[in-house]
């Protein structure tokens, strides 16, 4: 679900006219240019009433709340279904005071509803669920507030007669907003996905952003002292004051290894390479794991997987049960 989502969420975006930037005014000015444009408003048409159609289940079956648990039903999904379908006709034939901003005034709620709703999911959460609705609460939560910001404005823009099909331009600064908003929900949601499946992805990240300071450290004063070196000082002894500045680099590795160590704990902060953390971040992984397959019930083939994710984390019999019985107790009290 979450793949077909951003996939509808590419093609939608992409349509709105970003392709167009990479158009030269040649092709701009071909009489067959406004055909183009008006295809991708049927693209991007057709990607807003998708969106207004795959959303609301996904957000049934990722967050698994009392406020979006309704949207799993198949009598609920069948009827955002029929309504989407219908708004794409009525927008795509009707005018654009109509259809659009009916169309629009929806995804701003549904966006909205989604923030709302992942919000809710961290607060009622605990353990692993919490981490992950966390994740999802943020990561979601800047494409549903820079793409509900945009819909708000093409309203504003519709009813203010400035709102053009064809003359649309995606340099414009709500465009920009508009691209941000998936852009930086990508990557963070890569993130959240990874975090429940890879235990020490933190730890892996942690070590990155201490290298890289290390490594950008020694970067900036070398290229400072040696060009310093070269528009002040004879040739000759600009190559000395070089290999100086490397002598004293390395002189200073050890404190510079400490002000990376400093910038990767405020960057991922309570995340140490011990055992004790290790074994923290498995149980996690695991939990992840029991809690996605608890709602339906945990089938045969569900609970071999189990097993051998428990196995491979080399996680005891006795710590999973203790953790299956606290889980069962969270969802019946969040239910």
């Amino acid at each position: 679900m979450l793949s077909l989502l951003l996939i509808v969420e590419g093609a939608t975006l992409v349509s709105t006219g970003f392709i167009d930037l990479l158009l030269t005014e040649s092709v701009r000015a071909d009489p067959a240019f406004p055909i183009w444009r008006q295809f991708e408003f049927f693209v991007h048409t057709f990607g807003d009433c998708a969106m207004l159609a795959l959303y609301p289940p996904f957000l049934a079956a990722a967050l698994q709340t009392k406020l979006t648990r309704p949207f799993g039903r198949r009598n609920v999904r069948l009827a955002v279904n029929l309504a989407s379908v219908a708004l794409f006709f009525a927008t795509y034939f009707t005018p654009l005071w109509l259809g659009a901003t009916l169309l629009y005034l929806l995804l701003s709620l549904l966006f909205g509803f989604a923030l709302v709703a992942s919000i809710h999911a961290w607060h009622i959460q605990t353990g692993a669920g919490r981490t992950r609705a966390r994740s999802f609460a943020i990561a979601f939560g800047v494409r549903d507030v820079c793409w509900g910001f945009v819909y708000i404005g093409a309203i504003l823009m519709i009813q203010a007669g400035q709102y053009e099909v064809v003359d649309g331009d995606a340099s414009s600064p709500i465009y920009i907003v508009y691209a941000l908003g998936t852009l930086l929900a990508v990557p963070l949601i890569a993130y959240g996905i990874l975090r429940t499946q890879l235990f020490d992805i933190d730890l892996r990240i942690r070590w990155t952003i201490r290298q890289s300071t290390v490594a950008a450290a020694f970067v900036a004063v070398f290229y400072l002292v040696t060009e310093g070196a070269d528009r002040f000082l004879a040739e000759e002894l600009g190559n000395w004051v070089g290999l100086l500045a490397t002598a004293m680099l390395v002189f200073f590795l050890a404190p510079l290894q400490n002000f990376a160590e400093r910038v990767a704990t405020m960057a991922m902060p309570n995340t140490q390479n011990t055992p004790e953390y290790a074994a923290y971040r498995k149980l996690q992984v695991y939990e992840a794991a029991l809690s996605d397959a608890l709602p339906g019930g945990i089938s045969q083939k569900e609970r071999a997987l189990l097993n051998h994710l428990r196995d491979s984390l080399a996680i005891s019999s006795a710590d999973a049960e203790a953790l299956e019985r606290d889980l069962l107790e969270r969802h019946a009290v969040i239910a």
